[in-house]
């Protein structure tokens, strides 16, 4: 069964996905395709996860699904700092701040239902 009650992480990893899509809209009218690519499926893989998380059967599926999204933000991370350091990418300042905003928030999620 689905809760519909308003929830940060969903908020925030929703947003973060469609600041995600514009910057690989950018990168592919930059023509820098694989990039892009590996970018949009890790960025928006994030809020996938925790959306399936509000679904779970059982707490060790909330616990594996949000795991995931925090592989996917580590990976995301990556991607957007190997962007950052070539010279020939745009700015993604802003999204490096995000990403390790939702890092923090779903690394908290994580340790503290594995004590409830």
């Amino acid at each position: 069964m689905r809760n519909d009650r308003e929830n940060i992480i969903v908020a925030k990893s929703f947003e973060f996905a469609l600041k995600i899509v514009q910057y690989c809209e950018q990168l592919d009218t930059d023509k820098k395709f694989i990039t892009a690519n590996q970018l949009l499926k890790s960025g928006t893989s994030i809020g996938a996860n925790i959306r399936e998380a509000q679904n779970a059967e059982s707490k060790i599926d909330v616990i594996h699904k949000v795991k995931i999204a925090a592989k996917e933000a580590d990976e995301t991370e990556y991607w957007l700092l190997l962007c950052k350091h070539t010279p020939s990418y745009p700015d993604n300042d802003e999204l490096l701040d995000l990403i390790k905003e939702l890092i923090k928030i779903i690394s908290k999620i994580i340790s503290t239902s594995k004590y409830k």
